[in-house]
């Protein structure tokens, strides 16, 4: 097959493949955008001398401390999270049409091949698009955004650009990323022209076993700070151990509330099949029972944001407990001073921003997933219609289905970030400590011969403060969480109107 023919069977299809090939390319932009990002503050050159030198050209401290853009490069790498999940919604949106177009061209004499090749340019091409967009877009921002202040100081790493390799890793590793996992999840479709797959009949739903993960997850952060003290004084097992038992805790956490949703599913499913009246409930009770893992598919990229979000809070918790402590021990002490730095609080609203960020691409991803089951389904849809089945009654059951899972699974997801949170930061502890306040005038104290009448000697006890549970911030993200299934629930629900239409009983 000639690569022209290639290219011009990739880019035909109908709405539903146009509409993929742009949502994987606007993915592919906003991860290349995060990951520019986050190499571009790795760039940032230290000044010579010091090696813990600030570098003063920059407003923020993030920037400005050596120590702080590791951790400030990560929190942007994390904002690839959702949108690679955003991405694999995108590739599933037309799936079934997708799949039975290539059977066809299995059937009409091309090679295992020769479809592979045309699945992989279809992604390959729209994630190239999208990097090369991403990249004229950082290269664009970067000029507008670099606007020094009235001590030529930046806001943004305006300045510094990473290295041609870095750059060129980006714009063209996440084309073949997407193209190789294009490949691997189209391999049924290769190997078998007819696009038929056999699959054993369930017996029994999803066991908890993702319990045992999410507490693997806790037990690693929460063995951390003993640990760290066990090593105290070996510096190259700290450099490795703490990285370490987070990235395994993280990740198990994760995994495992990506999991567990699928028993969550299954669970509620058999509850509203055992108490549900209405026709709606009964609909998505029987769909939740029938795929469960449809859930961890759909929720996997707002769960991992609601989970960071939660860690996030929690780690607030603590710095805002830390302040007050500091503010009373110096009011004990007769010192006027204004308590902790409050650098870490506001570093703690941009991490909030990332989260907000992240849960808006999540969002997206949610209403991908959830145009792409109507549209899957617009035959059965339809044919129920035409039975006499009123679309507000598969309208009842889509919100059931999407609602039912998702308030458990977002409670599930903020407890988990909370307890891994505290599993860091349990309490405040303070040791004793002695300090000398003068009470006079600065002559008088600063003069030696009348400094000792007016100083008295201010002892602090040691202190343990457990940091409070931070509800509100927790509450407030479960509601941005739910207020996002709700609106991907209305996007669907006007996809459904027109997927009952009777003229999709022709579709082929």
């Amino acid at each position: 097959m000639r690569p022209a023919t290639l290219v011009r069977l990739a880019l035909a299809g109908n709405r539903t493949d146009t509409a993929r090939v742009v949502l994987t390319a606007l993915s592919a932009l906003l991860a290349t955008l995060a990951g520019l990002a986050a190499l571009t503050v790795l760039a940032i050159q230290k000044p010579a001398g010091d090696v813990w030198a600030e570098s003063e050209q920059y407003r923020n401290a993030l920037l400005r401390e050596p120590g702080l853009r590791g951790g400030t490069a990560f929190a942007l790498l994390m904002l690839t999270v959702p949108v690679l999940a955003l991405a694999g919604q995108c590739a599933r949106l037309g799936a079934p049409a997708r799949d039975r177009r290539l059977a066809a061209l299995r059937l009409a004499g091309a090679t295992p091949g020769q479809v592979t090749r045309l699945a992989v340019l279809e992604t390959g091409l729209a994630s190239l698009l999208g990097t090369l967009a991403g990249l004229g877009v950082y290269l664009l921002g970067r000029e507008l955004l670099h606007r020094p202040d009235d001590q030529g100081r930046l806001a943004l790493p305006t300045d510094v650009l990473p290295s041609t390799g870095a750059l060129v890793a980006v714009v063209l590793g996440l084309p073949v990323v997407a193209a190789l996992a294009t490949a691997l999840m189209l391999r049924t479709v290769t190997t078998s022209p007819l696009g038929v797959s056999r699959k054993a009949a369930r017996e029994r739903g999803p066991r908890p076993w993702a319990g045992v993960l999410i507490g693997l997850g806790l037990a690693c952060f929460a063995a951390t700070r003993p640990m760290l003290r066990w090593v105290d004084g070996n510096e190259v097992v700290r450099g490795w151990l703490v990285p370490l038992l987070f990235l395994l805790g993280g990740l198990a956490a994760m995994i495992g509330v990506v999991l567990g949703v699928g028993w969550i599913s299954y669970t509620c499913g058999r509850l509203l099949r055992r108490h549900a009246r209405g026709p709606s409930a009964l609909l998505a009770a029987g769909r939740l029972m029938a795929d469960p893992w449809a859930g961890s598919r759909t929720f996997a990229a707002l769960l991992a944001a609601m989970i960071f979000g939660a860690g996030a809070a929690a780690q607030r918790a603590y710095f805002v407990a830390q302040d007050a402590l500091e503010r009373e021990q110096n009011r004990l002490a007769g010192v006027d001073d204004g308590g902790a730095n409050p650098f870490y609080l506001s570093t703690m609203d941009l991490v909030d921003a990332a989260v907000a960020v992240a849960v808006l691409i999540a969002a997206g991803g949610l209403i991908v997933a959830l145009v792409e089951g109507i549209v899957a389904r617009r035959r059965a849809y339809a044919a129920l219609v035409a039975t006499g089945v009123p679309r507000a009654t598969l309208s009842g059951s889509v919100a059931w289905q999407a609602l039912t899972p998702a308030v458990p699974a977002i409670l599930l997801a903020l407890t988990v970030g909370e307890l891994l949170g505290r599993g860091l930061f349990p309490s405040i502890t303070t040791s004793a400590s002695s300090t000398t306040v003068c009470d006079a005038t600065a002559a008088l104290c600063d003069d030696p011969a009348t400094r000792d009448q007016y100083t008295r000697l201010v002892q602090t006890a040691a202190q343990e403060r457990t940091v409070a549970v931070p509800l509100e911030h927790l509450a407030w993200l479960g509601a941005g969480a739910l207020a996002a299934v709700l609106v991907t629930v209305g996007v669907g629900l006007l996809f459904l109107r027109v997927s009952t239409a009777v003229d999709e009983l022709r579709t082929a």
